[in-house]
């Protein structure tokens, strides 16, 4: 059987061994991709130290920031130059420290509980979610589609209608800048529409992905509850205390006499070494952010790896467990390592962007860099792409993943960069127009049991935001999945084995290249 022949579904692969050898394996490698269980080897201790050597720094000199923290920073304005002393003094009279209390007002009173509430709401609204995509996901998408042009209408429209008839808005906004706004975004709907008509035939193969991934996610329903759990524990252990430890560093200096043509003020300096603190911690932050993303596209793609090679018979035990384990322990060098190039990628292309609107960047050789560094970024994203997932599923390290996955998708003619994008943005469209919905909702009652007056705009907003924040994370964890069951494919492919019988008669329709269409079409 050669690379490029497609296994035929039987339902007596369930039945063979789970780490069952393939004669038509390439011969470059001694065994077969499979998953390989604990316990791992450690990978890539280089990064690991490195990355656990700048944090403890961080630390280090954050308590040392706290320790020597001066307290005139926030006296500075009560300083006064004194000539006898040509140094600044503490004035005498300082002003009596009162506790100011906020007075209730109406749009705290209502936007806490509606935030509240829009928390508490969210979970069922995204397990809703979830179950209409794996059960329903043709009636949901073709029924959500219409709604991806007819909601920003209706918005554009009425925002337009709304400012005409306030006289605050009608006044503070002319009515050509109105019109502008209004124009574009209606090109901006339209955008969305050819978007939507070009990719029109590959709809239906994008909703087997999606309900095939959502299956996926419902048999590992545990993912949904425990990574954001990780998520807020990065957030409280080691995100917070660095913007604590931004905040004092900056207290740590003096106050000195400024003078400029005989007249002096006093003004706070800080100390040299603080510019280099806020650079490290900088770093560390993102550094720190984009190996917890990695860390749980880690997680996902270990767990869904473990179901998947898993016999239908049997359920795979503490699969989530292990996984996270593996993460944050042998495999932390390689999540670490990820995290630093999707960091680094992603910091690059934000100052490439800023770049272009910067007049100065003209000209043939300006043109010829932003061109080599757009095409060294696209290489780094095209390695990257599936690294991850294969070191979650092999335990490999994070060159030797980059290596094997690229040459996995190359024997088996699967292209290395996931076709199927339309399925991100259905999700985010569907995601969108249930955020819509719901803060229409919020206004709508608002308005109808309050006597607020554009305090409603503002609160249905934050819950619109709150709730997109929730579903994103959401569309999040199921294209992981959709990526990690995209690599279990491939691996049985190479091995001509059939894990997943639902899951090859919907992936097996996919181009096996950047340049075919879909089978569907």
């Amino acid at each position: 059987m050669s690379s490029s022949d497609q296994p035929e579904p039987s339902n007596s692969a369930t039945e063979q061994p789970l780490l069952a050898p393939s004669a038509s394996y390439s011969d470059q490698y001694p065994a077969p991709i499979s998953y390989t269980h604990s316990p791992r080897p450690i990978r890539d201790l280089p990064f690991l130290l490195l990355f656990l050597l700048l944090t403890l720094s961080t630390f280090a000199i954050g308590f040392l920031s706290l320790a020597r923290r001066n307290p005139d920073k926030t006296l500075v304005s009560h300083f006064t130059y004194n000539p006898s002393l040509s140094s600044c003094v503490l004035s005498q009279s300082l002003p009596s420290s009162s506790l100011s209390f906020l007075s209730s007002s109406p749009l705290l009173e209502f936007l806490i509980p509606t935030l509240l509430i829009t928390l508490l709401l969210s979970f069922p609204i995204t397990f809703s979610l979830l179950f209409l995509l794996r059960h329903f996901a043709k009636h949901l998408i073709y029924a959500s589609i219409p709604f991806f042009i007819l909601t920003p209408c209706f918005l554009n429209a009425y925002w337009f209608a709304a400012c005409v008839v306030s006289a605050g808005c009608h006044k503070a906004f002319p009515l050509t800048y109105r019109i502008v706004v209004l124009v574009f975004v209606f090109l901006l709907i339209g955008v969305i529409l050819w978007i939507i008509v070009s990719n029109w035939h590959r709809v239906q193969l994008t909703i087997q992905i999606v309900q095939a991934s959502a299956a996926a996610l419902a048999e590992n329903i545990a993912l949904l509850l425990v990574l954001p759990l990780l998520l807020l524990l990065y957030a409280l252990i080691y995100f917070t205390p660095v913007v604590v430890f931004l905040v004092f560093a900056t207290w740590n200096g003096k106050v000195v006499p400024r003078g400029h043509k005989g007249f002096y003020k006093c003004e706070w300096k800080e100390d040299r070494w603080v510019q280099w603190y806020f650079a490290l911690a900088v770093i560390m932050l993102l550094w720190s952010a984009a190996t917890m993303i990695e860390a749980q596209v880690y997680a996902i793609s270990g767990t869904v790896a473990q179901w998947y090679f898993t016999p239908e018979v049997s359920r795979p035990k503490r699969s989530l467990r292990s996984s996270l384990r593996n993460a944050l322990g042998p495999s932390f060098g390689t999540v670490s390592f990820s995290g630093m190039v999707m960091g680094a990628v992603r910091l690059v292309r934000i100052v490439l962007d800023a770049a272009k609107q910067e007049r100065e960047l003209r000209g043939c050789i300006t043109l010829i860099l932003k061109c080599c560094a757009d095409f060294l970024l696209s290489a780094f994203d095209f390695v990257n792409k599936f690294t991850i997932n294969f070191a979650a599923i092999t335990g490999e390290g994070y060159c030797s993943s980059a290596k094997m996955t690229y040459e996995l998708l190359k024997r088996n003619l699967l292209s290395a960069v996931f076709v199927e994008t339309v399925s991100t943005r259905l999700l985010a469209g569907i995601v969108f127009v249930i955020s819509s919905l719901y803060a229409v909702l919020v206004y709508v009652i608002l308005r109808a049991t309050s006597s607020l007056n554009t305090e409603p705009y503002l609160i249905a907003a934050l819950t619109w935001v709150l709730l997109m924040a929730v579903l994103c994370y959401f569309v999040h964890v199921l294209d992981n999945v959709i990526d990690a069951v995209y690599i279990c494919y491939a691996i049985d492919r190479d091995r001509g084995d059939v894990s997943k019988d639902h899951i090859h008669q919907v992936y097996v329709q996919l181009p096996k290249n950047r340049n075919q269409g879909s089978s569907l079409v």
